[in-house]
């Protein structure tokens, strides 16, 4: 749907509006989707290469596990699960998959970095839930702190290494990310589990975004590997 409104040049909220009872978050093959009149000028269309499509996919999955994987770890730190050692481990090996991914563009040195600063934000956040859970208003007032501080550092590294990645747009993203997150572990801790799970499809959505956002300005500043 993303792909669509900018396309029309319009946005999601607009497309919604002229067709109610679209679900944005399952389309297929064949619908049929009205575009508001004022937008019917598409932009010339853009072909999407085999091996634009294989990155984008890879990269979602990677933003995809790091959201599931995450929640995984909170309801296990909520309710005191055996499982609590194994999903961190799951849960860290995100780091080294996004390296993996960024190593072929950026070299060594900066996607083992890119690979550092995430992990710091995924050790943080347990640090933040675990404090919650205990009633630590001090320890998790401090883990929270320095999560955003880890935030501002994600932002200024991804937009220092690729001019297509704003640092500005990144911070927003990732301060949404940490909101949402946040809200997520709250629902959990106080057993608002309806409310967590309404809170989990936003952070899934916002992920999609980040991982396109990520996607769109590899395939701009190496367009010789996506022609």
């Amino acid at each position: 749907m993303w792909l669509i409104a900018q396309r029309f040049q319009t946005t999601i909220q607009d497309i919604s509006l002229a067709n109610p009872g679209l679900d944005i978050n399952n389309l297929y093959i064949g619908q049929m989707i009205c575009i508001p009149q004022r937008y019917s000028r598409p932009a010339p269309p853009v072909g999407i290469s085999s091996t634009e499509q294989t990155l984008s996919n890879h990269v979602r999955l990677l933003w995809e596990q790091h959201v599931y994987w995450t929640r995984m770890l909170i309801l296990s730190i909520a309710f005191g699960l055996p499982d609590a050692e194994f999903v961190t481990h799951r849960l860290l090996r995100n780091p080294s998959d996004f390296e993996a991914a960024l190593r072929p563009f950026y070299g060594e040195g900066i996607a083992s970095k890119f690979a550092e600063l995430l992990t710091s934000h995924l050790t943080i956040a347990a640090e933040l839930v675990k404090a919650a859970k205990a009633g630590d208003s001090a320890a998790a007032t401090d883990a929270e702190k320095r999560w955003y501080a880890n935030a501002d550092q994600i932002a200024a590294f991804l937009g220092g290494v690729n001019p297509f990645w704003s640092a500005q747009d990144w911070q927003r993203m990732l301060y949404d990310h940490l909101a949402m997150t946040k809200t997520e572990a709250v629902d959990i801790l106080t057993q608002r589990y309806a409310d967590s799970i309404s809170t989990f499809e936003n952070i899934e959505q916002q992920a999609m975004a980040m991982a396109d956002t990520m996607t769109q300005g590899i395939v701009k500043q190496f367009p010789q590997y996506f022609s």
